[in-house]
């Protein structure tokens, strides 16, 4: 990881086409400014961790409903096997 030391206003590029400026400096809060291509997605970390949590709960979810269904299934299935 590469550490920078930044003071307000100064500013710090990613290649051509991204640039992270120091925007405000407040106690212990730093605001940042991103001036990126509409194509990239920037997203805080915490976020992105939660969006795929969520996500990954979401699958579980699913796929315990789909087995729950199969089985469901399944039941009807062999009781009409048992009737013919």
């Amino acid at each position: 990881m590469l550490v920078l030391t930044r003071q307000k206003n100064q500013t710090i590029m990613l290649g051509d086409d991204v640039k992270i400026t120091i925007v405000d400096i407040d106690g212990d809060r730093v605001r940042v400014g991103i001036d990126a291509p509409k194509s990239l997605r920037i997203m805080r970390a915490e976020i992105l961790e939660e969006v795929r949590q969520t996500n990954k709960e979401a699958v579980q979810s699913n796929a315990s409903l789909l087995r729950h269904i199969a089985q469901q299934g399944n039941q009807k299935s062999n009781k009409n096997e048992t009737d013919i």
